[in-house]
């Protein structure tokens, strides 16, 4: 393992810092996680697929990790600038349904999703409903200095913080109005960037998720709810929050501010008085035809991939290709030609692990310079793109032994979660959901043009395949898989 620190961009400071632990030997990480109202997109999954290659690179760094993900199930409104209608209570009431029963249908989706896409478990999921008296209290100890009372609920004064917006690099004084004409007005708001702390249920309404609280019975703002599990699980300061580069704008700051005000800090030209170390943001995944909205109808979920005969592995490997902090345009030819590079490397790993048990190891190997130099890619702000084509080096390596390079494969599989030593080529081999031709009648198919190419009858061998590829089955001569699925 190469000696180079570890180099991560920091969305505070805007510059490449070494990782210096809070704690030494540990690692703690928050991630915000989903507001569980729909499926996640696969614009989603970017941000946990960033997240997952983080922590992975930070166990394999030697650090303790201790990495945490929320479950949003109350408080985030249809705009994160405190307007609308809250997420959940809409989708429950659309559905005709318990919002606790939207709440665990649709993370039990998100929880499968992050499986699909081979993403390590975190420490804890914390669950925003789990901490309603927690975030009383934070908000009480915080209220009296920080925040006033309006009829809608408890509001935080973002004056009363130094530097608020540093991280969106906000205008904070004059025309700081005009810079934040796109935050809705709250009748009796002191400034237009003030946020609710406690939403309180208006008069002759009844929501589904609401509690008593000193400021009326209501439901926590969804900025609160961050501050308040990243504090009790991981304590001021941890090391490093994570989150897509749309919170980068008014979700985290606004956590921020909260953090500030607890923890009784200053300015934030000292970066743990934020409440983390180190911020960092993962770009949009871009999409051109519009889908990837929610509200688009059939938006670019991870199943969708896989009715149309995609593994879900394909799509990791399209985020590995680029950059995390890169928009990363998704295109259809983009995660084919993802797949295609996956089934190689699949291929050629499954070649080595046979070939690894009966020839004997080589010394004076090129293999660990390989390893250092994808270390040093890696520890370059999580840099993914080299390192792919380096394991492909190592793979088609004819100097080392097949056992050493399987051993590098390993290694560098730990970091990037592709699952190369068990995922197998028939794995990847997916049935499209609208495919013509059922897999026994494909294997019938190629045993009858099997026997024409026998008889030498290559009309009707050809007619076979031509029929096959109408189906969307891709015949493969020479190949041990013999066919796949065109996509």
């Amino acid at each position: 393992m190469t000696d180079t620190p570890l180099k991560l961009l920091n969305s505070l400071t805007r510059q490449l810092e070494v990782f210096e632990p809070v704690h030494p030997g540990e690692a703690r990480v928050y991630t915000c996680g989903p507001t569980v109202y729909n499926y996640p997109h696969i614009g989603n999954m970017r941000a946990y697929v960033f997240a997952d290659i983080l922590g992975r690179t930070l166990s394999w760094k030697g650090y303790d990790l201790t990495h945490i993900i929320n479950i949003t199930d109350v408080g985030h409104l249809t705009d994160d600038a405190d307007a609308g209608e809250d997420k959940m209570e809409k989708m429950a009431a659309q559905k005709a349904q318990s919002i606790w029963d939207i709440a665990k249908h649709y993370t039990e989706a998100f929880w499968a999703d992050v499986k699909a896409l081979n993403i390590r478990e975190p420490a804890k999921w914390s669950v925003a409903t789990d901490y309603i008296d927690e975030m009383i209290a934070f908000a009480k100890s915080i209220a009296e200095e920080h925040c006033y009372l309006l009829d809608s609920g408890l509001y935080f004064d973002v004056s009363t913080v130094e530097d608020y917006g540093k991280l969106a690099r906000a205008v904070t004084g004059e025309g700081a109005e005009e810079s934040r004409g796109r935050i809705d007005t709250v009748e009796g708001k002191r400034n237009a960037a003030d946020f609710a702390i406690w939403r309180k249920t208006p008069a002759g309404e009844t929501r589904q998720m609401e509690w008593d609280s000193p400021w009326g019975r209501g439901a926590p703002g969804w900025h609160l709810e961050c501050s308040v599990m990243g504090e009790k699980l991981l304590g001021f300061p941890f090391d490093i929050h994570t989150g897509g580069i749309d919170h980068r704008e008014i979700h985290h700051p606004n956590e921020i501010a909260q953090n500030q005000a607890f923890c009784g800090c200053g300015g934030l030209d000292v970066a743990t008085h934020s409440g983390a170390r180190i911020w960092m943001h993962n770009n949009f995944l871009v999409e051109r035809s519009g889908k990837m909205s929610k509200s688009a109808g059939e938006f670019l979920r991870l199943q969708l991939l896989v009715d149309k005969g995609y593994h879900p592995l394909a799509y990791r490997m399209m985020c590995l290709q680029a950059h995390y902090r890169s928009e990363l345009e998704f295109s259809w030819e983009g995660l084919s030609a993802a797949l295609t590079r996956l089934k190689r490397i699949v291929m050629a790993v499954e070649q080595l692990k046979a070939k690894a048990e009966t020839i004997p190891p080589t010394s004076h190997s090129e293999v660990p310079r390989y390893l250092n130099t994808f270390g040093d890619w890696i520890s370059d702000d999580l840099n993914t793109g080299v390192p792919l084509t380096i394991l492909e080096q190592i793979l088609s390596m004819k100097s080392a032994a097949p056992k050493e390079r399987l051993q590098a494969v390993e290694i560098m599989d730990s970091v990037l979660g592709l699952d190369l030593l068990n995922l197998s080529r028939t794995d990847l081999r997916i049935r499209p959901k609208n495919a013509q031709v059922t897999e026994e009648e494909i294997e019938a198919e190629l045993l009858r043009r099997k026997e024409a190419r026998a008889a030498k009858d290559f009309a009707t061998s050809d007619a076979i395949r031509d029929s096959l590829g109408e189906k969307g089955v891709e015949v493969m001569d020479g190949d041990p898989l013999g066919w796949e699925w065109k996509v």
